[in-house]
């Protein structure tokens, strides 16, 4: 997780590697697609990917921890995900204040469906250095109260018995600046989630030098009395693929590690032909034919732009490829592209574009969604087919968001979407949601017992989105109903845009209630709204004349300007918020903005519900 400077990470790319297998035809990792995303915009003005759903399954809060995690800790990071009997699960590490600020624990969420998960459980505590002990390469004796951090880039193991177990790594961080691995680690942990909700007993699997059962507080695994655990301990360390992603905190010349060097955040998958792709931070890449063992030299994928996060790969339900990362030497946007190779990728798809509002400062907190981590292969398949994936927003909050397989940024014909008549559990399928704990979205019944689209807000710093992409046109119209619940509080904006997210037309719901239009820097008002009362809106709009009628309840405003000039329009959103532009590509990661005031407070509730939304080409 620490920064590294770009000329480090070009000449890392000759890390040291124990290689036999000879590169094949055919062999090249590379992006050929045209998108790149563009950082200065949070969602980098990339289509998105249609129908993805980002759920916020963890919010942190330090004034009122009982909401949160129960310790009000703010730096949450490096989750990782498995689907095992029935459940999704994600595991994230978490500290009070910083990156590698001790102490340091890892918690456990789970859910049903994906979107609706449990409290935090903690599952590796916080561990207590006995004082005195020496750590690192001076041997510097640790000074009392010092506690553990947790660093892994594994979370989960599903054994070929079905039995679910639950990894992490100690490490010592004697400042924020230390690494907490090499020599500073303790080492690789270990319990079993049992079927029931319990966890079994923790364990050592792997200690780190200078550490073994004498100097440690949990037992070797081999202690366990349950031969089967200790069957899937032994199952997991003889697969060179799933020790692979030890390779960061494992000693330089521990034999369990067969690709050495400072190769980072490891993940794999297989080609049709059987061999493995894995993949590193800053989208190096290398190919193994037998499973792991040997590999090729490792090299960046041509034209694949990535820093210092995390990438995933994976073979999707449909037979194809997927790789997920931040497209920029910026942790942001989060995006997907596809192959059907395996390693020729294309089509790059905005897969998370939003940015929230950092709510507490602390020591590299990187703005963004970021460390992208999805089900490594052998630990679970979602009946939904779709793919899974998890990832931390400003190494402050643990998200999820599902991806529907085939990837696709087109939606074909007219759309009409009445909630009321649609399948339950369909509703969204064609939208993409971007839904918060404190600003929900989802489909209920509104005032009039009819399913709507419902989006809520109570949060102060962030808010609930949804978008409808369509088919591109230059003439369009379309039709959607709104009724908000209040008329004194909230916002909601309404906006019409292109491709890359440019804004054609932008309709406010404001908290004044006031309904309005934004052609310029100031509003053009239509009416005065009021709560509870079903607007039925029509926007007749023609780009290339850059004018638009728009109809509220029977009543047309002619002619109206466009905000900006656009080729045609192609997805309707509706946000309960401002626009955000911060951070931009020139704010650094420690800005001393400090935290934001009452960040852990709800404001008061404002609702919005979407009754209908079609839209037609003319």
């Amino acid at each position: 997780m620490k920064f590294i400077s770009l000329t480090a990470a070009l000449c890392a790319l000759s890390f040291s590697t124990s290689f036999s297998t000879p590169m094949q035809t055919g062999s090249e990792l590379r992006y050929a697609g045209r998108q790149q995303a563009n950082p200065d915009y949070h969602h980098g003005q990339l289509s998105p990917a249609v129908g993805v759903h980002n759920i916020q399954i963890f919010r942190a809060n330090r004034q009122l921890p009982e909401l949160a995690d129960g310790f009000g800790w703010t730096y949450n990071h490096a989750p990782m995900m498995a689907y095992w009997n029935g459940k999704l699960y994600v595991s994230y590490l978490s500290n009070p204040l910083n990156e590698h600020g001790q102490p340091g624990q890892t918690l456990l969420l789970s859910s049903p469906d994906g979107s609706a998960w449990s409290k935090p459980l903690v599952i590796f505590p916080t561990y207590e250095i006995p004082a005195g002990t020496p750590y690192g390469k001076d041997k510097i004796p640790t000074f009392p109260g010092l506690n553990a951090v947790m660093h892994q880039r594994m979370g989960f193991y599903v054994s070929k018995s079905n039995r679910l177990l639950l990894l992490g790594f100690y490490g010592i961080s004697y400042t924020q600046k230390d690494s907490p691995f090499d020599e500073n680690g303790i080492g690789r942990v270990v319990r079993e989630y049992r079927a029931d909700g319990a966890p079994g007993d923790i364990y050592f699997i792997r200690y780190s030098k200078g550490w073994s059962e004498q100097n440690t507080r949990y037992p070797f695994y081999t202690k366990s009395k349950d031969k089967a655990f200790v069957e899937a301990c032994n199952e997991l360390l003889s697969s060179k693929l799933i020790t692979q992603q030890w390779s960061d905190e494992a000693n330089g010349d521990d034999p369990l590690i067969s690709q050495k060097g400072d190769g980072k955040a490891f993940c794999f998958y297989h080609l049709p032909d059987n061999r493995v792709v894995g993949l590193w931070k800053h989208a190096r890449y290398a190919i193994s034919a037998d499973e792991g063992k040997t590999w090729s030299e490792p090299k960046l994928a041509a034209n694949v732009v990535n820093w210092n996060a995390k990438i995933w790969g994976q073979k999707t339900s449909d037979n194809r490829y997927a790789a997920v990362y931040n497209p920029s030497l910026y942790r942001w946007p989060l995006a997907v592209m596809t192959s059907d190779s395996g390693l020729r990728y294309d089509n790059l798809l905005l897969v998370h574009g939003e940015i929230s509002t950092r709510r507490y400062e602390g020591g590299q907190k990187s703005f963004g969604p970021q460390y992208v981590r999805g089900i490594t292969e052998g630990n679970g398949a979602p009946p939904d087919g779709k793919m899974w994936i998890t990832y931390s927003v400003n190494k402050e909050d643990i998200w999820v968001a599902s991806v529907p397989v085939p990837v696709t940024g087109k939606v074909a014909g007219a759309v009409s979407d009445v909630f009321a008549d649609m399948k339950d559990g369909e509703e969204l399928l064609q939208w993409n949601i971007y839904s918060p704990l404190w600003a929900p979205v989802g489909v209920a019944k509104n005032a009039s017992g009819k399913k709507a689209l419902l989006l809520r807000d109570k949060d102060r710093y962030d808010y609930a989105k949804a978008e409808r992409v369509f088919a591109a046109g230059q003439k369009v119209k379309v039709d959607f109903s709104v009724t908000p619940a209040q008329s004194d509080n909230g916002l909601l904006h309404v906006e019409l845009q292109d491709a890359k997210g440019a804004v054609c037309v932008r309709l406010v719901f404001d908290g004044e209630g006031n309904l309005k239009l934004k052609p310029r820097a100031k509003f053009t008002s239509l009416m005065k709204y009021e709560a509870s009362k079903e607007y039925s809106i029509s926007v007749d709009l023609n780009t290339d004349a850059r004018r638009f009628d728009i109809t509220v309840n029977g009543k047309t405003w002619k002619g109206q300007w466009c905000m900006a000039p656009v080729e045609s329009v192609e997805r309707i959103a509706f946000r309960t918020g401002e626009r955000r532009y911060y951070p931009t590509i020139d704010t650094v990661e420690d800005d001393g903005s400090g935290d934001m005031p009452r960040a852990g407070e709800a404001v008061e509730e404002a609702a919005f519900s979407i009754g209908a939304v079609s839209v037609t080409s003319k």
